[in-house]
């Protein structure tokens, strides 16, 4: 009799969403950008350890320090939604090679989530795309002194 081999609880949590997917969820989420000051319309896709997608878009204001970005949008909405774990972020705008994400976008990541991939793509070509960890977007990054 074959030997079932045991699963962690971490194993079992491994997200299904394929990278593919998840940018084009970003890309979904992009067409719903509140960006009438840039027309800079930038789409976001967080996908959980538990393999649940959630995403955002950018919103703009005319007081321009009030606009947030579309990966804050996706990583607040799982955050207050009770998500903490998180395997991969989707960024996707219309810009050759994706735009990367922006220095307070990379501070909230490194906070909330320290582990997980960054995939960029420009929504002219989403199969362009490049990947990151977050430590490398942001080396040395800002930690709670607790």
């Amino acid at each position: 009799m074959a030997k079932k081999s045991k699963k962690t609880a971490r194993e079992d949590a491994r997200p299904t969403v394929s990278k593919a997917a998840l940018i084009r969820a970003a890309a979904l989420a992009r067409k719903s950008a509140v960006a009438p000051y840039s027309k800079f319309l930038v789409g976001a896709a967080l996908l959980t350890r538990r393999g649940q997608v959630i995403t955002g878009a950018n919103v703009e204001s005319a007081s321009y320090g009030l606009t947030c970005c579309a990966e804050r949008v996706a990583l607040f909405k799982a955050l207050t939604n009770g998500e903490k774990d998180f395997a991969a972020v989707a960024v996707v705008a219309k810009a050759r090679g994706g735009a990367t994400p922006c220095g307070a976008c990379r501070q909230l990541l490194a906070e909330y989530a320290p582990k997980a991939r960054v995939f960029v793509a420009d929504c002219r070509k989403l199969k362009v795309i490049r990947e990151f960890t977050v430590a490398g977007l942001l080396p040395g990054a800002f930690r709670s002194l607790d």
